[in-house]
């Protein structure tokens, strides 16, 4: 698939669900009210769309949530799509998770074909953790990691920049991850979603915070990519990896190689805009798959050139109602 501006479409993010065991603050709001469930795609129809997308050339297939390992006989669907590796139609079938269900699924995981995760890590204090998250536990989660180091997963931490928050902790971060053998993922926050604070009290520049890890540590340019929106810098002084996600001081729109699928089959083609194509009712009419062919390929010569994304204390509102748990983090 190729799009208006010439980009190959080779990477679908797709959320199995909107629940989370968790209430991140740059997130969701405390109070969430989620999907119906008759709302909500099956697994069943979730394997029918994912497929109809590795037909189109998609190589990499990463679930997400809310909290995708929350999902009941959710690895009955990792099962079925690992049948796309095997075949070779797909190179990578991955996921992004808080962790609290890591120590339950690693292994399962594992045999179904995943062979790297990201985990979402935004503070190693067990309190601060508990307030960024508002229910989480630090130490389940660290079993999970423990899991899933231990089953063979590749472990890429993601840590959302919080002004104020957690901002003294990236060389702590840095140095556990080099200990650990983990990639660090800095992540800006995005304005999606109403939650129950100012988002310019939460937002950090990335550029910001990189200036500041260069006074300790030897940061260079790497050419590596997973891809997705991050740009790396090798570590010197540890040897590992950091990641870049930075939507707002410096956008990733013109390499975007990626489309996101929510839970209801709603097919947003640019995570900053609203434009978007129902997947759900033709899949739910009966649509054949010639059918189904036509409506993606219809959605993906809407792609945008890119987001809009701002963050402005002139702005109260979110950029875009909808929550990240929605869309798919």
């Amino acid at each position: 698939m190729i799009d208006p501006f010439g980009r190959h479409i080779s990477y679908l993010r797709v959320s199995v669900t909107d629940r989370c065991d968790f209430r991140c603050v740059y997130c969701m709001a405390e109070d969430m009210t989620f999907l119906p469930k008759a709302d909500v795609l099956t697994l069943e129809e979730l394997d029918r769309l994912c497929s109809a997308f590795v037909r189109h050339g998609v190589k990499k297939l990463r679930l997400t949530g809310g909290e995708p390992l929350v999902r009941k006989n959710i690895m009955s669907l990792f099962d079925s799509l690992g049948r796309h590796l095997k075949s070779g139609a797909l190179e990578e079938l991955t996921l992004t998770t808080n962790g609290s269900q890591l120590a339950k699924y690693a292994d399962d995981l594992v045999r179904a074909g995943v062979k790297r995760v990201n985990v979402s890590v935004d503070s190693l204090d067990p309190q601060r953790f508990r307030d960024i998250t508002r229910r989480g536990d630090l130490a389940v989660v660290m079993d999970g990691l423990r899991a899933a180091k231990d089953a063979g997963l590749k472990v890429k931490i993601n840590a959302v920049a919080l002004k104020g928050v957690n901002e003294d902790e990236y060389d702590e971060m840095i140095a556990w991850c080099g200990r650990e053998g983990f990639t660090l993922t800095l992540i800006e926050t995005m304005p999606l979603g109403e939650i129950d604070q100012d988002r310019t009290d939460q937002y950090l520049p990335l550029s910001l915070v990189r200036a500041r890890l260069q006074r300790r540590w030897t940061l260079d340019d790497s050419d590596f990519r997973t891809g997705g929106p991050a740009r790396y810098a090798r570590i010197a002084e540890t040897g590992g990896l950091i990641g870049f996600i930075t939507p707002l001081t410096h956008n990733f729109c013109e390499s975007c190689n990626r489309v996101r699928l929510t839970c209801t089959g709603t097919l947003f083609m640019c995570l900053g805009q609203d434009d978007a194509a129902d997947l759900r009712a033709p899949l739910r009419a009966g649509a054949d798959d010639a059918k189904l062919d036509a409506a993606i390929v219809e959605a993906i010569a809407r792609k945008p050139k890119g987001h809009d994304f701002i963050i402005d204390r002139r702005q109260d509102k979110p950029a875009l109602a909808r929550h990240m748990s929605v869309t798919g983090g």
